[in-house]
């Protein structure tokens, strides 16, 4: 099945592989239905990992250790009166690099002929190739997909390649020790342009995609994470999406705490109709819980200050901004901008955004706790015009203060970019 390969000059051996679409061809390698056997152990890394209770004795890294965020001197912070509400960013395409991290050695030149197999776990088929090249597999979170594949041909890596891309999974080889290691994730590093408002975009997309452990080098404006086939297919999606001089939309937000003075405990908006002229509150839409108020600028951050301290007690939880691409979903956090551990500090924003004709926002706004959704809004509106989230009483995220509220002030703003020409001449 194995021939060693002796020349160092070889013409590329192209291994073919067609796959069915919707069921019209033969494949030659396919993912099959799951069966029930066994599966063998490959490594000791592929064992079940066991999972025990928290000791709440347990010592633990301190608390201002955990609370260092590089990210704060840029998110969290929201200059009010110098707001642009359109800017043009331009960037280098070439900046952007995505890159597997980890030693990944080039395999031994093994020729494979004729390597057939049916219904059999990835790991399995890896494992029946590698062994008559005496290269030790490990298998991290086996089982994997069950393939089939007829008369495969080609050399070792582009065989182990197919295979591996069937599968879904990654691998990487180390010739010192002979092993090749195969998983459901890989680590990877992003490189992107040195700009601020692209990789807080770049954050806000993975974090609204639901990878949150990510290591941000603000040195080199790299991301580093764990990513799986379907994550690498919307990174690389995304970075595709920059060749067409995108457009960004940035939200300005302000989250306050209020404690109404009067009996009943609550605020009086209507109160804002005699204050301010007709037309100032363009839309009021009632959500789940709460409603959004669209507003002109006229109800900025200090007019609505001023109107809700005549009749509560304000305070600020926390400010901050987050960037979202057109037609992509971004998730800012409040807690990474709030200087106190409370209740409302645990809510996030998400945003799904699109830019219109006109300059018009079509803005898809979901509120939610550490429990799920709290309340969800379509907004649509004009650019230089503000939203205002009120009525979400703070008992639904567990606060123990009696008839307080949350209020939600964002403002959208638009980033346009424009891909710069880098010179080659030194």
């Amino acid at each position: 099945m194995l021939k060693k390969i002796h020349c160092q000059k070889i013409l590329p051996i192209i291994a073919m592989m067609v796959f069915s679409l919707s069921g019209c061809l033969t494949s030659e390698i396919e993912l099959a239905p799951a069966v029930e056997e066994k599966i063998e152990k490959i490594d000791p890394a592929s064992e079940a990992r066991i999972v025990t209770p928290i000791d709440p004795k347990m010592i633990r890294t301190t608390e201002g250790a955990s609370s260092l965020d590089l990210e704060t001197p840029l998110r969290c912070y929201v200059n009010w009166n110098t707001q642009q509400m359109i800017t043009t960013l331009p960037y280098n395409l070439k900046a952007f690099n995505l890159t597997k991290n980890g030693i990944d050695n080039p395999l031994p030149r093994f020729e494979v002929t004729g390597f057939s197999f049916k219904t059999m776990p990835a790991e399995r088929a890896l494992l029946k190739l590698t062994k008559e090249a005496d290269i030790k597999l490990v298998a991290k979170d086996a089982p994997y997909a069950s393939i089939s594949a007829e008369n495969l041909r080609g050399e070792l890596s582009d065989v182990i390649k197919m295979i591996a891309d069937a599968a879904e999974i990654y691998y990487s080889y180390n010739a010192d020790t002979k092993t090749l290691t195969i998983g459901r994730k890989a680590n990877f590093t992003l490189y992107v342009p040195k700009s601020r408002p692209i990789i807080l975009a770049l954050l806000d997309v993975m974090r609204g995609a639901g990878i949150t452990d990510v290591t941000t080098d603000w040195s080199d404006y790299s991301l580093t994470f764990d990513g799986d086939h379907e994550l690498q297919k919307k990174i690389q999606k995304l970075l595709a999406y920059f060749e067409d001089n995108p457009v960004l939309i940035a939200y300005d937000v302000s989250i306050f705490k209020i404690f109404p003075q009067n009996a009943k405990g609550d605020i009086n908006w209507q109160k804002m109709l005699n204050i301010f002229d007709f037309g100032t509150i363009k839309t009021a839409k009632t959500g789940v819980i709460g409603r959004v108020l669209t507003t002109s600028n006229d109800i900025n951050i200090g007019t609505l200050q001023a109107f809700l301290g005549e009749q509560a007690k304000v305070t600020q939880v926390a400010e901050g901004k987050f960037v979202v691409p057109n037609l992509w979903m971004a998730r800012f956090d409040i807690g990474k901008c709030s200087t106190t551990k409370q209740a409302e500090s645990q809510l996030s924003l998400l945003a799904k955004s699109s830019l219109m004709p006109q300059n018009r926002i079509f803005s898809d706004i979901t509120l939610e706790g550490t429990d799920g959704q709290i309340t969800q809004f379509n907004i649509r509106s004009k650019l230089g015009e503000n939203f205002l989230i009120i009525g979400i009483p703070n008992e639904i995220l567990g606060s123990s203060s009696p008839k307080s509220q949350t209020i939600v002030f964002i403002v959208p703003r638009i980033i346009r970019t424009v891909k710069k020409q880098v010179s080659t001449i030194q």
